[in-house]
């Protein structure tokens, strides 16, 4: 079945490259640089792991990341807008980067051009991997059939339901990043304590503190539950993912232990994707992110939680 419309999202998402291409997703990468001068897109550039095994080997450097530039979300939109095929453009939150802004930008420019070409560009509200695991609801409306205008209108309707549960191996990039507000009030500076955070509707919201990361990782877990508990869906109408960061075994051994905990509890899931972090969040968390991405699925069956 030939798609009725495009789906293009910014690096934000971290989907993995061939993922991506499997799903016919087109990403317009960010940029990372070390040295704020040379700046290298991510995943065409430089590769996830090499951009966190500089931030573990090199010590007190922290990189910074950039937005696509309103040329490179030109050129994905031209080819679609010549073909006369319409395109759902996802963007990481407003509230965290100017890249949704390039977008419109260059949806006016391609419109000049092709003016009966139709782009709607989303604003996640969300980033990383549950913006990700948003692109691929769209997709999935997409590839059952659901329609352009309809799939964007569906899109409204559960981004509202996203949320990140996640710690970080310590406080240095969130300081740096200045992304830390309450968070740093909550946490202070003691010794070993690191936050739990939740981020919902483009913001970061303290969520707890814990010494140590097995028990900050744990209490993320217990965000997932308390947020399965209290909504009136049941856990197959949700997509939950893991993400981590420079250490993979860590985020199966995580995933592995939460699809355990999920099913003693009584939820039927038997398997969780494990998606890596990428250089867009990553510059702020630094190189051990470990949460959940959680979010209602575009297409369901309604069921309410027993």
């Amino acid at each position: 079945m030939s798609e009725a419309f495009h789906i293009i999202s910014d690096g934000s998402c971290d989907l993995p490259p061939e993922l991506a291409k499997e799903k016919n997703i087109t990403i317009v990468p960010f940029y990372v640089s070390f040295d704020d001068e040379h700046y290298l897109k991510e995943n065409v550039e430089i590769g996830i792991r090499d951009f966190y095994r500089q931030m573990v080997d090199q010590k007190g450097v922290f990189p910074k990341s950039s937005m696509p530039s309103i040329q490179d979300y030109e050129e994905a939109f031209l080819p679609f807008a010549e073909a006369g095929m319409p395109v759902i453009c996802i963007c990481i939150t407003t509230k965290f980067s100017g890249s949704m802004q390039s977008a419109m930008n260059a949806k006016a420019l391609v419109q000049e051009k092709y003016p009966d070409a139709e782009i709607t560009v989303i604003d996640a509200t969300v980033n990383t991997v549950l913006q990700g695991q948003y692109v691929l609801e769209a997709a999935n409306l997409r590839d059952n059939g659901v329609g352009y205008k309809e799939t964007a209108a569906r899109l409204e309707e559960i981004k509202s339901t996203g949320r990140i549960f996640f710690t970080v191996g310590d406080m240095e990039y969130l300081k740096h990043g200045g992304r830390i507000g309450k968070v740093a009030a909550l946490a202070g500076s003691v010794l070993n304590i690191r936050p739990v955070i939740t981020l919902k509707q483009g913001e970061i919201f303290p969520s707890g503190i814990g010494r140590g990361r097995k028990n900050t990782s744990q209490k993320a877990l217990e965000l997932l539950l308390e947020y399965l508990k209290e909504s009136s869906l049941g856990i197959d109408c949700f997509s939950i993912a893991v993400g981590y960061g420079y250490d993979r075994e860590e985020g199966i051994a995580f995933r592995n232990h939460a699809v355990t905990v999920l099913s003693e509890k009584g939820y039927d899931i038997k398997e969780i994707p494990v998606y890596q972090i990428g250089a867009t969040i990553g510059v702020h968390t630094g190189p051990y992110p470990l949460g959940f991405g959680i979010i209602e699925k575009g297409i369901h069956n309604g069921r309410k939680r027993s």
